[in-house]
């Protein structure tokens, strides 16, 4: 009887996973494969999925996002990858200075206190050893204003305090990315 339970439990996780995965695709506006051949008569193989990147300008722009929270970076790949940007990942700021060197990113997402290297550190490095300045948005969890100053006076494009709307990081990409 205890192993009946058990395994009506771990159904219930199974749907209640299910359920959340087919929500979030729904939310990017993608349908699963189980969605698509409910919906039609052709198998599965012949027909390839929708990409979520066509039509969208920013299908060849490359973002790197530098920041040490799991999470976080994943929230924002998630919502990044929905509208067509690639994305690059980088864990700490000797790692995200490293990848924008060598994979020429058009934009970082750089986050100010990490582990080995700054954000700040990173800041600076890439306004002087780049002749034309990539665009650098910088996300902090700091409040204070002389970060903020700082950041400007390196010449950062935008400053996001976390936690932030997914929508508020949307809107500056595009923008920065649309000249």
């Amino acid at each position: 009887m205890p192993t009946a339970k058990r395994s009506t439990a771990t159904g219930k996780r199974a749907a209640a996973k299910k359920t959340s995965a087919k929500a979030a695709a729904a939310d990017a506006g993608e349908q699963t494969r189980a969605e698509q051949a409910s919906d039609e008569s052709e198998p599965i193989a012949s027909e390839p999925l929708p990409s979520s990147t066509e039509g969208t300008a920013a299908v060849s722009k490359r973002v790197l996002l530098v920041d040490d929270d799991a999470e976080i970076v994943e929230s924002m790949r998630t919502v990044l990858e929905s509208r067509g940007y690639e994305i690059l990942v980088a864990r700490d700021g000797n790692q995200g200075l490293a990848m924008a060197e060598s994979e020429d990113p058009d934009l970082v997402v750089l986050d100010m206190m990490m582990p080995k290297r700054s954000g700040f550190l990173v800041l600076e490095k890439l306004r002087r050893s780049r002749p034309v300045p990539v665009r650098v948005i910088m996300i902090t969890a700091n409040e204070g204003s002389r970060h903020k100053a700082y950041a400007e006076m390196l010449g950062v494009d935008d400053y996001i305090r976390k936690p932030f709307a997914m929508d508020r990081l949307l809107e500056s990409v595009d923008r920065l990315l649309a000249n």
